[in-house]
């Protein structure tokens, strides 16, 4: 196994080398590196991301990727989009994500295109967190509108399986979730978990579109349209996955970072 970092002496690297992995130095805007980091390998995990760059530095890095895999004869080439990306969004860092797969299909090569959903961890991180710990589980989504989850662990459980299930995947575009559940669920399910009560508020889309107007676009086509995973069709296929529901991830994690109970 072999993994790609830009910094070799970085924490996460580091880690990745003490469990085995063979740690080589690339970057995605240097084409060069990442066709040498791909020699020899049958199979490519990739995953790109708009956070640093924005979406067109997401389609440049993913199309040199792909233009590496290509060089070095890769047989299996794995990439992480996110679902229903295929489906005309107009959601910028979906439409990105989607350039790189129109490439992939372009090239030819062997592929499988991983689309998961929502993640359940979004809960854990800066842009709900915070509000999770005032007791409010925030979205600018009417509380009975449904969005579709996916946990961490059951993404990374499909995407070995297409590893280590090549033929079974090959050329195939999988939308991955894992639950779907309402706002209001959703905190009904932390009040019981966490014994504190947590309410659901809709909030206004105006701050969100004033900080990001990509950001914006995502949750009025949640509201509008939405992700449309087939849960039943995954669970039913790929039983070996485990997947969770939302009250089961839930369940799972250390919620003492919401401090103390209220109730």
């Amino acid at each position: 196994m072999r993994g790609l970092t830009r910094r070799i002496d970085s924490p996460a690297a580091q880690e990745l080398s003490r469990l085995g992995a063979e740690m080589v130095v690339g970057d995605f805007e240097d084409v060069v590196s990442l066709t040498r980091a791909a020699q020899g390998m049958d199979t490519i995990f990739a995953m790109t991301t708009f956070v640093e760059g924005g979406p067109e530095a997401e389609t440049r890095h993913g199309v040199n990727i792909v233009d590496a895999a290509e060089a070095a004869g890769v047989e299996h080439f794995i990439y992480s989009s996110v679902s229903d990306a295929d489906r005309n969004t107009g959601i910028h860092h979906f439409e990105s994500k989607f350039e790189v797969e129109k490439h992939i299909q372009e090239r030819g090569i062997p592929s499988t295109i991983v689309a998961p959903v929502f993640l359940m961890e979004n809960l854990l991180g800066p842009w709900h967190l915070p509000a999770l710990q005032q007791g409010s589980f925030a979205l600018p989504m009417p509380p009975g509108r449904n969005l579709q989850h996916v946990a961490l662990e059951d993404a990374a459980a499909f995407e070995v399986l297409v590893v280590e299930n090549r033929e079974r995947f090959l050329g195939k575009r999988v939308n991955i979730a894992s639950d779907e559940l309402t706002g209001a669920e959703v905190a009904a399910v932390l009040s019981r978990i966490t014994s504190r009560e947590i309410r659901f508020d809709e909030v206004s889309i105006d701050p969100i579109r004033e900080a990001s107007e990509d950001t914006a676009l995502m949750y009025e086509w949640f509201v509008r349209v939405g992700y449309s995973a087939d849960i039943s069709a995954l669970r039913r296929d790929f039983p070996e996955v485990g997947w969770h529901t939302f009250e089961k991830w839930a369940g799972s994690q250390d919620w003492s970072i919401l401090g103390k109970r209220s109730r």
